[in-house]
């Protein structure tokens, strides 16, 4: 494969042949002395200093000759797949490509090799941009690239299990109780109940930290607000999408609908202001997606509608996020937003378990649980040899994370299992094309939902194979289970796939 160029600049090429000639010099990796060497040497020519504590090193923050406080939210990306035995002499000059670094901060094992990703912080959001779009997917040593996308710190939390007869007040008094950096309490009402909460809240603290604290006092079993034992994890925060890009969305996100409400109702309330604007509306459950054809109207609709009534219910509306496939593999990293392969629903924590997501703008990437994601990841899949003698310990699929499941089936049973409802049901039933094939769907039935909400699922496909059948039968119920963490990502992958496979027939139900 060629060595890629950075647009605008023809050094690189020389650069590359640099590290390729490093990378291939003789096999011989560098001795500790080596490192040492060429570190100090990078410290000289740059004048930045450089730390190692908390098994990270630090590089910089600041650097030379900085006045004021550091670069604001959004000015640093995470950098993934670095090779083990590469360090800031070699990253710096491919990073400092994109702008200038205010901080490298590069995560250390040991023995004394690089943990694989490292976070560069620079000076503007624009750099951090643009090492994204130039760095991202960038061929750093012969066969080795790195993955480059947004980093921002967490400050919010997702609790789950509360009682859905509680309201905002109640909530923000009680983790202001037992947490301190309370900030703001999110509380999305029930779908079909308007005067009931979800039975989960997104908790704002006032930096990472207060929200890290949080989550260590907030641990189920230490803590029951009313009696209860509620669940606590990060939660994703909302998907970045650049300034550009969001320029050109003309589609409006409307959440907090009534089920009742139609799509012709929908169409009908945001054509009132300017008829004929609306190309299209696509509802699902208590919340749509409204096409028009030209930005201006969408914007127009969007300032008009936000917090309007439509059959009773207050709604609420902003611009609708696209996915960007670049993203599609991001992981959380102790509440920060960093990229690793993964699956098709969310970021794993460092520390633990599935992460929520505010139920915002769905951007068409949301997720399970309270959950909503910036992208559609990939799960890894490899096989790896048994060696004699390792050591294999029996374990309980819950207890893994989402990164190891690469199906639609496999986390519908993820989702009911964290939510304390029994298992998916999966009803079989076929019929016969007019050329005679069979054909089958699957209806999910999910018995132990505890609200009144619709407790089967049946998509409106057929298909010639059970997996396809099955497969999709779960990604259906995934989008009308959970509004918030809609599937969207998945759904918006797999239409056109769906849409174009001969053993998908539509049918009415």
């Amino acid at each position: 494969m060629p060595w890629p160029r950075l647009p605008g600049d023809s050094a690189v090429a020389d650069m590359r042949e640099e590290n390729k000639a490093a990378a291939n010099g003789c096999g011989k990796i560098r001795s500790g002395a080596q490192n040492g060497a060429a570190l100090l040497a990078l410290m000289e020519k740059t004048g930045y200093s450089m730390v190692q504590q908390n098994g990270q090193r630090k590089f910089g923050g600041p650097p030379p000759g900085w006045e004021g406080p550091p670069p604001p939210r959004g000015c640093e990306v995470f950098v993934g797949k670095i090779p083990r035995d590469m360090y800031e002499d070699e990253l710096v000059p491919v990073f400092e490509r994109a702008g200038k670094i205010y901080e490298l901060r590069l995560m250390m094992e040991f023995s004394g090799e690089n943990r694989g990703y490292a976070f560069v912080m620079y000076t503007t959001k624009e750099e951090a941009q643009l090492a994204i779009k130039i760095l991202n997917n960038y061929e750093i040593r012969p066969g080795k690239f790195i993955g480059v996308c947004v980093s921002l710190d967490n400050c919010r939390l997702f609790i789950g299990a509360i009682p859905k007869d509680k309201k905002k007040e109640e909530i923000l008094n009680e983790m202001k109780k037992v947490t301190e950096g309370v900030v703001d309490v999110i509380v999305y009402p029930n779908a079909t109940d308007k005067t009931k909460n979800r039975g989960f809240a997104f908790v704002e603290y006032e930096s990472h930290r207060a929200a890290a604290m949080a989550r260590r006092r907030l641990i189920p079993g230490t803590f029951q607000p009313w009696g209860h034992t509620i669940q606590v994890d990060w939660a994703d925060p909302e998907k970045v999408v650049d300034e550009e890009t969001m320029q050109r969305v003309k589609v409006l996100y409307v959440r907090n609908l009534m089920i009742s409400t139609t799509e012709d109702k929908i169409k009908a309330e945001f054509n009132k202001f300017k008829p004929g604007v609306v190309e299209r509306v696509k509802k699902l459950r208590d919340y749509a997606f409204v096409h028009f054809f030209h930005r201006e109207d969408a914007v127009a609709a969007m300032s008009i509608m936000n917090g309007k009534c439509i059959d009773g219910a207050s709604i609420e509306v902003t611009l609708a996020k696209p996915v960007s496939k670049e993203s599609s593999w991001k992981q959380h990293f102790n509440g920060q937003i960093s990229p690793s392969s993964e699956n098709l629903l969310g970021y794993p924590n460092k520390e633990d378990g599935a992460q929520k997501s505010l139920g915002k703008p769905a951007s068409l990437p949301v997720r399970l649980n309270g959950q909503h994601s910036p992208g559609p990841p990939e799960a890894e899949r490899s096989t790896y040899p048994i060696f004699p003698g390792i050591k294999l310990t029996p374990i309980s699929m819950y207890s893994l994370k989402l990164s190891h499941f690469s199906s639609a089936v496999m986390h519908l049973d993820y989702f009911c299992h964290k939510n304390s409802w029994a298992p998916p049901e999966y009803c079989l039933y076929s019929t016969t094309s007019q050329d005679g094939k069979i054909l089958l769907v699957y209806k999910v039935l999910i018995s132990s939902i505890a609200d009144d909400s619709q407790s089967y699922f049946m998509p409106e496909k057929l298909c010639t194979t059970v997996e396809d059948a099955k497969e999709l039968a779960a990604q259906f119920t995934l989008l009308h289970l959970a509004p918030e963490q809609a599937y969207i990502t998945l759904l918006s992958l797999n239409a056109a796939w769906w849409d174009s496979k001969a053993n998908c027939t539509p049918y009415l139900v």
